[in-house]
């Protein structure tokens, strides 16, 4: 894929706007101890702010879980990405240390409330659809078995699904020789675009600050 070359996204479902981000020359480090420093402080701040029983009652996270009900999905029982990571830093875990590139958008997800897509771009074959899964379709879940996609939202390319906003497919997850990288942020409709582009511009300049990017080009969808 040409670099700074814009995926097409297609979005099939209604309730939802994405941002994405494409950063090229990104290096994927396992401790980036700048980055880790402002993690704890944001895990801080929320935890001393919030408790677990008022993830739910989040602005942010009210509006997701209407996202997820529009598109037929009870989002008690398939829990947003963001959620699940807000009741872990309210519970006084802090976030998951994965790697630089999978924190950066982690940090984003709990301080906006919303679900991030993180993709390696040289396993991505555009153009990528965003829609309900189809009978049948599955693939390996990121930390999990076989996840059977049927009548979930999922991002398709031309060889089959590999992204949600709940869970990630292992074929473009982040590994070590990631270099060219793609972020997909799954807004509520009603975000208005400053907002999501602020998102955005926080993302990228985390992307280009702790992981090293040559460039960070976002987009609206």
């Amino acid at each position: 894929m040409p670099p700074h070359f814009i995926p097409e996204i297609r979005v099939e479902l209604s309730a939802v706007r994405l941002g994405a981000c494409r950063a090229e020359g990104a290096r994927v480090e396992l401790v980036v101890p700048d980055l880790a420093r402002e993690m704890d402080a944001v895990c801080d701040r929320l935890r001393r702010t919030l408790t677990v029983e008022q993830v739910a009652h989040l602005d942010s996270v009210r509006a997701v879980r209407a996202m997820f009900r529009a598109w037929g999905m009870d989002p008690s029982k398939y829990r947003p990405s963001s959620e699940a990571l807000l009741r872990r830093v309210a519970q006084g875990k802090g976030l998951y240390r994965i790697s630089n590139v999978v924190d950066i958008i982690n940090l984003g997800s709990i301080e906006t409330g919303w679900p991030y897509g993180l993709y390696d771009l040289a396993h991505v074959r555009p153009p990528i659809t965003f829609r309900l899964g189809l009978a049948g379709e599955n693939y390996e879940g990121i930390g999990k078995h076989t996840w059977h996609l049927h009548g979930r939202p999922i991002l398709v390319d031309s060889e089959g699904p590999f992204g949600s906003p709940i869970s990630d497919s292992t074929r473009t997850m982040i590994t070590e020789s990631a270099r060219s990288v793609l972020t997909v942020i799954f807004a509520p409709a009603a975000t208005h675009d400053t907002v999501l582009q602020q998102a955005l511009d926080s993302l990228a300049a985390r992307l280009r600050q702790f992981a090293f990017a040559e460039s960070a080009e976002t987009w609206l969808v």
